[in-house]
């Protein structure tokens, strides 16, 4: 059974001064919401957050994992777009995830990441296609990990 459902853009900051509009500007117009969550930052990333219009929360960083939790539970709406404020969508994904929230079908959707190390995309050494969770029913599937490489784990009966 599908359905037309509201999305909440989640995005985790510190010192993102550089980088939070572009992320920011990439799901603007295809979510209902967006939510950063940011540590305290000592630059201008929640004055640029604020200003584009998006609501901005602050706590103390706790671990990936634990952030990326917290700015979901503080989200509106049970749809969740994550991304890393390094990280903006392109034209072509922003187009299908406007076809999936107007026809919503899954319990979760996994995206193609693309990476860059050192000014350079990464297409080789098994970086890509490098598929993640990034959107998902937050009442199916939680962020889980260590310090690092947090993923988006989905209930057993909840498959993407």
């Amino acid at each position: 059974m599908s359905k037309e459902v509201n999305i909440s853009a989640v995005i985790i900051t510190f010192n993102e001064a550089d980088k939070i509009e572009r992320c920011i500007q990439s799901v603007k117009e295809i979510v209902d919401e967006v939510i950063v969550l940011d540590s305290f930052s000592s630059d201008n990333t929640t004055q640029i957050a604020e200003r584009l219009g998006v609501k901005v929360y602050q706590q103390k960083f706790t671990g990936f994992t634990e952030q990326k939790n917290k700015a979901m539970e503080l989200a509106s709406f049970d749809f969740i777009l994550s991304l890393d404020a390094d990280e903006y969508l392109s034209e072509e994904l922003s187009k299908s995830i406007l076809q999936i929230k107007l026809n919503w079908k899954a319990n979760a959707y996994t995206f193609n990441r693309l990476n860059s190390y050192a000014g350079k995309w990464i297409k080789t050494c098994g970086w890509y296609p490098d598929a993640k969770i990034r959107l998902w029913d937050r009442r199916k599937g939680r962020w889980q990990g260590g310090t690092l490489h947090e993923v988006v784990v989905m209930q057993n009966n909840a498959g993407c």
